[in-house]
């Protein structure tokens, strides 16, 4: 997914290690279906998971995603749009 969210051409789109281990890319998937890999429980916790709380670099769409961005790539999107 987050080469997916690379590929849209918008500044400010934070990446980082791109294999879990940072966090920065920690996104919500609202509606849709998704695959995900191991995720670091120091940035996603069990009950985050649970309620569909991932991260990009660790996901793999199979369906059209409605996504909300959190944290730091939050910031950086609002910026990149305004």
């Amino acid at each position: 997914m987050l080469k997916g969210m690379e590929r849209l051409g918008r500044k400010g789109i934070p990446v980082g290690c791109r294999g879990g281990g940072c966090g920065i890319c920690k996104v919500e998937i609202v509606r849709g279906d998704y695959r995900c890999k191991r995720m670091s429980r120091a940035h996603i916790s069990v009950a985050e998971e649970a309620r569909g709380v991932v991260l990009a670099c660790r996901t793999t769409p199979q369906s059209d995603l409605d996504v909300r961005v959190l944290g730091k790539i939050q910031r950086a999107v609002m910026r990149a749009l305004d």
